[in-house]
């Protein structure tokens, strides 16, 4: 059988969100841990382009962790996973003097990394209550464990109730937070779907109960990535907020006490969806730092992850924040709007928004 060429690039929350909150204006350190193979020379020769590599750790004599994305036209993507390095990457592996002079701490996929989610998570609530304790923002964003590998076995929710207080953003897919937290529910949604993504399938009441649960373990902005149904938020009131450390968003009163869900940009023709998850963090992380509206950091996530749907991999779909804006800014870009028979919703016209049972407003 002939198929199309291969696209080799690099990939992870390191990568993707890393590269692309470079690419969108953000001053970014880049921290991760490769082998001393030919993968790991590649990956440090081109997070070089970009960021600060200078606390990125090579093992000597260890092989680098690497995916492959089967991108198969009119199907899901399928990820081939091996953990390399990543399974060894632990709290020692971060420079806590170059996170101290952060805004922003991101970090992504524990579920692939087996120290990180060993011992109940030990080594992963230590590292967040560490960078808490320096005052800087934290961020988080998961992977979608193999329910028959040892990460997919693991108590996810007794792990989540013990690191959401050190977790000021919080940003997985609905589907990677509805498998660790209410596993019957998901495996429902996966018999209903069948052969299709749950993305279709899953209602507003499925993401209220998620993101009520989360608030109660101490999140304080929960943002749930829908796919092509675009993306949710949920945020705590305003005097938990303000524990989250010094943004330039002024008005924190726009950010508390939320319940948003934003439709998606209808993106046509699509090269892959690889990294797209990735790309919305992104963007809404850069819309955060630069003090925007929750309402409009929810769009520049939609906005940047639409320009990654342009590419086979996980980056050079996106141009720069000005693209960003462009988009959000353009009233004739078309959005793949769904209709809300929840009780409580109500959609926003002029903002293109529905706004939940939960928000204040």
């Amino acid at each position: 059988m002939n198929v199309n060429e291969a696209a080799v690039s690099t990939g992870g929350t390191v990568s993707n969100t890393g590269l692309v909150l470079a690419k969108l204006g953000i001053n970014v350190s880049l921290m991760g841990k490769v082998g001393d193979d030919l993968f790991g020379e590649g990956i440090i020769n081109i997070l070089g382009k970009y960021g600060n590599i200078s606390n990125m750790s090579k093992v000597k004599g260890k092989n680098t962790s690497y995916t492959i994305v089967l991108a198969v036209p009119g199907n899901d993507r399928m990820f081939l996973h091996y953990p390399g390095t990543n399974d060894t990457f632990g709290y020692k592996d971060i420079d806590y003097k170059t996170v101290k002079r952060a805004k922003l701490f991101h970090f992504g996929y524990p579920t692939q990394m087996k120290r990180l989610y060993s011992n109940n998570g030990l080594e992963l609530i230590k590292i967040f209550k560490k960078v808490k304790s320096l005052g800087v923002i934290t961020s988080l964003d998961m992977a979608l464990p193999d329910s028959d590998s040892e990460s997919g076995k693991v108590n996810w929710s007794n792990i989540l109730r013990k690191l959401m207080p050190f977790v000021d953003i919080f940003l997985p897919s609905f589907e990677e937070i509805c498998f660790m937290l209410n596993p019957g529910r998901y495996r429902a949604l996966k018999k209903i779907a069948g052969k299709n993504s749950i993305d279709g399938y899953f209602t507003a009441d499925d993401l209220s109960e998620i993101a009520s649960t989360l608030l109660k373990y101490g999140g304080k902005i929960i943002v749930l990535k829908c796919s092509r149904r675009g993306i949710y938020a949920r945020t705590a009131q305003e005097k938990l907020l303000k524990k989250t450390g010094e943004v330039k968003t002024a008005n924190m009163s726009n950010w508390s006490g939320r319940e948003l869900w934003l439709p998606s940009y209808y993106a046509g023709k699509i090269a892959s969806a690889t990294g797209s998850g990735d790309s919305a963090i992104a963007g809404f992380l850069a819309a955060f730092l630069k003090g925007m509206s929750i309402e409009e950091s929810l769009k520049c996530a939609n906005g940047a992850g639409l320009q990654n749907l342009r590419a086979f991999d996980a980056v050079s779909g996106i141009t720069d924040w000005n693209e960003v804006v462009k988009i959000i800014k353009n009233k004739k870009v078309k959005m793949n709007c769904f209709k809300l028979t929840a009780p409580g919703w109500k959609w926003a016209g002029e903002a293109k928004n529905w706004i939940g049972p939960n928000d204040k407003n």
